[in-house]
């Protein structure tokens, strides 16, 4: 509880200095209170996006403002890329770059079929998590972008292990061996992940 800005587990992803500094609530002092925080401002982007299923998807402005929808409450940085270093994803300067990409990648699969649909939608998840284009909250961002793709094309929600991913226990370990697995192009148990 103390340690206000360091990672859940080994897995996540820690601050820059002038990343801590644009937490914007003030009263926040423990690593709960930053949880609550978010997890009720994700709970508010959620909706919002749920509300806009007409609403293109794919497309890099929409993902920028569903980043910002779901943090802009607690972080100054929410919904612009991030242009700090991190010991994992693609570098700072790479990341407009493969957004676009990926986006044009999906739509791809999409329009010719080329994958069932969850896995379209996972492989999506996968990318974003890979790219890692924020400060933080890569991976709830990328669920929710997983689910609204996979729901948009008539598919029913994500459960995601039907937990909190955010703290550290077996569930997220779970997601995160099968993330690892994706890395290596095994893409099974992400998406048995996803609807476990």
């Amino acid at each position: 509880m103390s340690d206000l800005f360091g990672p859940a587990d080994d897995a996540g992803t820690p601050l820059a200095p002038e990343e801590k500094r644009d937490l914007i609530p003030a009263h926040i002092a423990y690593r709960n209170e930053l949880n609550a925080a978010e997890q009720a401002n994700i709970a508010r982007g959620q909706e919002w996006a749920l509300r806009r299923r007409r609403r293109e998807i794919l497309d890099e402005r929409f993902l920028l403002v569903l980043h910002r929808r779901m943090f802009g409450d607690v972080w100054r940085w929410a919904g612009r890329y991030r242009t700090s270093e991190r010991n994992l994803g693609v570098a700072s300067w790479l990341i407009a770059t493969e957004m676009r990409t990926l986006i044009d990648d999906a739509r791809t699969w999409i329009a010719q079929a080329s994958y069932p649909r969850d896995e379209i939608a996972v492989r999506l998840h996968h990318r974003l998590v890979w790219i890692h284009p924020f400060a933080n909250g890569n991976g709830r961002h990328a669920r929710l972008v997983a689910d609204l793709v996979v729901m948009r094309h008539g598919g029913e929600r994500f459960s995601w292990g039907r937990g909190s991913l955010y703290s550290a226990g077996e569930l997220r370990q779970r997601y995160v061996a099968a993330l690892r697995d994706a890395d290596r192009h095994a893409l099974a148990p992400l998406v048995a992940f996803a609807r476990s």
